[in-house]
C-alpha cells in the first residue's frame, strides 16, 4: 500500500465539502482562479494545509528538471486537486492529473470542474494504480 493512501483517503470527504462549499457559494460560470483562491481558503478554514501552484519536478535517470509544469493544489502533503471551470472535463484533463499524481508520487486526487449546476457531477476521482494495495 503507498505509504499517503491511508491519509490521503482519510481527507477526501473534508476536500468534497470545501469544494462543495465554495460551489455554494459561488456557483457556476467563474474563472477558475477564482475558484482556486475561495477553495484554498475554505480548505485552511477547516485546519487543511494547502500548497498552491506547486512547480513539478521530473526525474529521469540522472537527469532532474523542473518543467512549466505547475499543479494546483496539494492538501497536507497527499492529495491532489486540480481545479477547472470549463463545459466538460475531458481525458486530457484527468491525464493532466494523473501525471501530476505520478511525478510527484501521490496516491489519489481529484478532477473537481465548478462549471456545473450540481458539483458532483463536476468531481473526478483518481487513483494511481495499486496505490490501495498490501
Amino acid at each position: 500500500m503507498h505509504p499517503l493512501y491511508l491519509e490521503a483517503e482519510l481527507i477526501t470527504k473534508t476536500v468534497i465539502g470545501a469544494a462543495m462549499e465554495v460551489h455554494r457559494d459561488k456557483g457556476p460560470g467563474l474563472l477558475e482562479s477564482i475558484y482556486e483562491r475561495c477553495f484554498i481558503h475554505e480548505l485552511k478554514l477547516r485546519g487543511l494545509k494547502v500548497e498552491q501552484q506547486r512547480q513539478v519536478q521530473i526525474r529521469y535517470k540522472d537527469l532532474v528538471f523542473e518543467d512549466s509544469l505547475r499543479c494546483d493544489v496539494i492538501v497536507n502533503g497527499c492529495l491532489l486537486v486540480e481545479l477547472k471551470s470549463v463545459m466538460d472535463v475531458l481525458p486530457i484533463h484527468k491525464a493532466q492529473g494523473m501525471s501530476y499524481m505520478k511525478l510527484l508520487d501521490l496516491p489519489l486526487g481529484f478532477v473537481i470542474n465548478f462549471n456545473v449546476q450540481m458539483l458532483k457531477q463536476g468531481v473526478h476521482r483518481l487513483m494511481l494504480p495499486g496505490v490501495n494495495q498490501p
